[in-house]
């Protein structure tokens, strides 16, 4: 499983894209705008979607995409997510207000899009490739994701502040390559880190030290403008080698 980082920031500007992941070349694990960044005849090759949650930074380029190809596939694109975000997107984006219902057109019987609910630690498998929601604590119903390829795996946090779950999953994921987690705010920031459930470095560097793994942490999430700040103080809280920028254009191989 090869996993190319399309965008990775908290918010946009200089250059900026917000989260998704391109998984080999059909799935995207959300679609923020990173996704503009990929060719049209790349857009026509994604069969499947997952999100983690409907926050717009997470699914933004999503309707833009499914009106680029559609008339250029011959299959729908299925979109994977809690049952509380497909209603949300049915009701609040895919409604003919915001942007047409892509369920139905260019028919009823034969849509662009099609929706799978998924469940937390019901893993999804595609061949040799298997993707899990795992749990998170955000502001909305949301997940992260464990993925698992012939390499070994990879956990991404999703949006996320302080819980329990991720870390005893990390724990026992016996052949956990990376772990890329957010840290959206520095720590002056903290009071609206908190209220908007998303992690600074101060409660980050607390759960990390409950990770005994000598696994590398891709840090991910990161508000433009604070991502100096941001490192500096995981720097100082954490002092290992182990934690990193996410970068666009990384690749991980599982």
């Amino acid at each position: 499983m090869r996993v190319r980082v399309l965008g990775c920031n908290g918010g946009i500007g200089d250059g900026r894209h917000t989260t998704s992941f391109l998984i080999d070349e059909d799935i995207l694990l959300d679609a923020g705008s990173g996704v503009t960044r990929l060719a049209l005849e790349a857009l026509e090759k994604i069969d499947h979607i997952f999100l983690t949650h409907a926050h717009l930074d997470h699914i933004l380029a999503m309707p833009p995409m499914l009106d680029s190809v559609i008339g250029r596939r011959e299959r729908p694109v299925t979109l994977h997510a809690l049952p509380e975000v497909l209603e949300v997107l049915k009701e609040h984006l895919f409604n003919w207000h915001i942007w047409p219902d892509f369920n139905r057109i260019p028919s009823k019987e034969a849509p662009i899009l099609r929706y799978s609910p998924i469940e937390v630690g019901q893993a999804v498998r595609m061949g040799s490739r298997e993707l899990t929601p795992i749990p998170a604590n955000h502001v909305v119903p949301a997940v992260g994701y464990l993925l698992r390829g012939e390499r070994g795996s990879l956990i991404f946090s999703g949006d996320t502040c302080s819980h329990d779950a991720l870390w005893n999953i990390a724990a026992e994921v016996g052949d956990l390559r990376h772990l890329i987690v957010e840290c959206s705010f520095p720590n002056a920031m903290r009071e609206i880190a908190d209220a908007s459930k998303h992690y600074c470095p101060a409660t980050l560097s607390a759960d990390l030290a409950r990770l005994k793994l000598g696994v590398p942490i891709w840090v991910t999430h990161m508000k433009p403008g604070s991502e100096v700040d941001i490192i500096v103080e995981l720097d100082d809280l954490v002092n290992s080698r182990l934690v990193q920028t996410l970068r666009e254009g990384h690749l991980f191989e599982i």
